[in-house]
């Protein structure tokens, strides 16, 4: 292994899922600069922050470390558990207090949203619950997490929503304007939606031998490997790549600023191609999620500079 991977705050940054937050406040400030819309102050930031560390930090607080041998990121999560939970406590009691701060400052005008603000508002949230599932008998059989083929779409809509929609929601509140999606956000959320879901259907390819011998009918479990990148992972790409253009033609943009935004739907479609081959837990973190921040740091310099 690289000894640079090896290093105890590159695990840290991306096995304690900081780097995932880094991501959310990254596409966020992206998604309001497409949407031409003013940023956020940095406790909504650090609201994101936290919420996309805890959420995902979540799966790996039952493992133990005689279950982790062929775990990397398990094994480093059990032999790291109390500081990790430490860690979680103090992101959820920040996100308490920052909630609360939200509540408390702008109570009136969230006793006056609209249904359809308030339905997505609780859309995201509950999609993520119920990814995880209920801790119930009788709410078991809604854990989302056991549909294979449905995960990615899944983890892509939670996300499309967090960076796209509520950045704009939250600054429309604390304007007391009602927030509309109209033509605009629609093909914007579209295009985080399909980018999202094809990298979460990239990271599915990790996990093919494990969940072909449980017989969970992923995505590439059902097609194979082949079918997957070429039927579903290439077209969902120019799905995405096709609603941005159509975005930019829209609003007028630069040519360069349009150019900018197609080079991570390329560079995942080449990615793609490479996961013919067998890669470490690290290119997966790494490179496929880091295209999550390549593709924000692009779209912010497109807006800013084109």
């Amino acid at each position: 292994m690289n000894p640079l991977l090896n290093h105890p705050i590159v695990k840290l940054l991306f096995f304690g899922n900081y780097f995932y937050g880094i991501c959310a406040i990254a596409l966020s400030v992206e998604a309001a600069l497409q949407q031409r819309e003013s940023l956020n102050d940095g406790w909504y930031y650090l609201l994101c922050f936290s919420l996309t560390v805890l959420y995902y930090s979540k799966a790996y607080l039952n493992i133990e470390i005689t279950d982790t041998k062929e775990n990397i990121r398990g094994h480093w999560y059990a032999l790291h558990k109390k500081s990790i939970l430490l860690s979680l406590w103090f992101f959820t009691l920040l996100a308490l207090l920052l909630i609360i701060r939200i509540f408390l400052t702008h109570s009136f005008v969230l006793l006056h949203l609209n249904s359809t603000e308030y339905i997505l508002i609780l859309i995201f949230p509950l999609s993520g619950i119920l990814y995880y599932g209920i801790n119930s008998k009788s709410f078991q059989s809604f854990n989302l997490r056991n549909i294979g083929w449905l995960k990615p779409f899944i983890i892509g809509f939670i996300w499309a929503g967090a960076v796209t929609v509520y950045p704009v929601l939250y600054q429309k509140l604390i304007h007391q304007v009602h927030y509309e999606m109209n033509l605009i956000a629609g093909l914007l959320f579209l295009k985080n939606f399909m980018f999202v879901s094809v990298l979460s259907i990239l990271f599915v390819i990790k996990d093919y031998a494990k969940d072909y011998n449980q017989e969970l009918k992923t995505v590439v479990v059902k097609m194979g490997l082949g079918k997957t990148i070429f039927q579903v992972i290439l077209p969902l790409c120019l799905l995405g790549l096709a609603s941005f253009i159509a975005f930019g033609i829209i609003r007028n943009f630069h040519w360069m600023k349009i150019f900018l935004n197609t080079l991570p739907f390329l560079f995942t479609m080449a990615v793609a191609f490479d996961l013919q081959q067998r890669r470490s837990i690290f290119y997966y973190l790494i490179i496929i999620d880091g295209l999550m921040l390549l593709k924000a740091l692009l779209g912010i310099t497109a807006m800013l500079y084109f």
